[in-house]
């Protein structure tokens, strides 16, 4: 009989401390997917930012450093420059990446530092209790905008790929979701294209995925999948927003 799935080699054989429904198990499962099929587990070095997914040392099989918050994108630019021959990612929430670590980000890309960002937008701060993020969407309710996000007030959502396109350094930029299937498998694929990018050394990479949050949304899983479909994505349209010859 053949092997129609097996446990991914990159991932250690520990329960999730994620939330039920919490989109952070499926993205790790591709993380580690991606790393095992394109043979980079042994090189490879990941950066656990400040948020839900700072435990990333107890599930991956590789070696994870530990940056403070914001700061994954310099800590990832160190490492890279000091062992060019390692493979290096950060995994960041949109509170982690898109606020106090903004300038990190920016500037990392503008630099064309060869580096992989992976960016998890659930649109609020997830582990400190839901408050409004750079990436909240206007009118959303949140614990710090409990009527709703007021763009006068707050500034409008982020968008991060679009934000960072006319950076030279920034070589592949896409926005994916993992609600259904269909979009996972997707973003499978772009997250392996992110890889190859920095493999074949082209420059700063990053994927956007849009996430669900059913604790902090109040929902439960299914609600809050549907939320993410019928609001996130009208915002945050899915694709490539730059991508480079070469990578397929």
């Amino acid at each position: 009989m053949s092997t129609v799935l097996k446990k991914t080699r990159s991932l250690e054989d520990a329960a999730l401390h994620y939330c039920p429904g919490c989109s952070h198990g499926v993205v790790h499962r591709l993380v580690g997917e991606a790393i095992d099929e394109m043979d980079l587990r042994e090189q490879t070095v990941g950066i656990a930012p400040v948020g839900c997914s700072v435990f990333l040392d107890a599930y991956f099989d590789f070696d994870i450093i530990q940056a403070a918050h914001g700061r994954a994108p310099a800590v990832a630019t160190g490492v890279k420059r000091a062992l060019p021959d390692r493979f290096v990612f950060t995994y960041q929430g949109d509170g982690d990446l898109a606020s106090i670590g903004m300038g990190e980000l920016v500037h990392a890309a503008a630099r064309g530092e060869r580096i992989t960002i992976i960016f998890i937008n659930n649109t609020n701060y997830g582990m400190t209790g839901g408050q409004m993020a750079p990436t909240t969407l206007e009118n959303q309710v949140t614990t710090t905008t409990p009527e709703g996000r007021e763009a006068r007030l707050s500034g409008y959502p982020i968008r991060v790929p679009e934000l960072l396109c006319s950076l030279q350094g920034a070589v592949y930029l896409s926005r994916v979701s993992v609600h259904n299937p269909k979009n996972i498998n997707k973003a499978k694929k772009s997250i392996k294209k992110a890889f190859q990018v920095q493999r074949d050394g082209l420059g700063f990479s990053l994927v956007e995925i849009l996430s669900v949050c059913p604790t902090n949304w109040r929902m439960n899983p299914v609600q809050s999948i549907q939320w993410l479909e019928e609001n996130m994505i009208e915002v945050y349209p899915l694709g490539e927003l730059k991508t480079v010859q070469g990578v397929s």
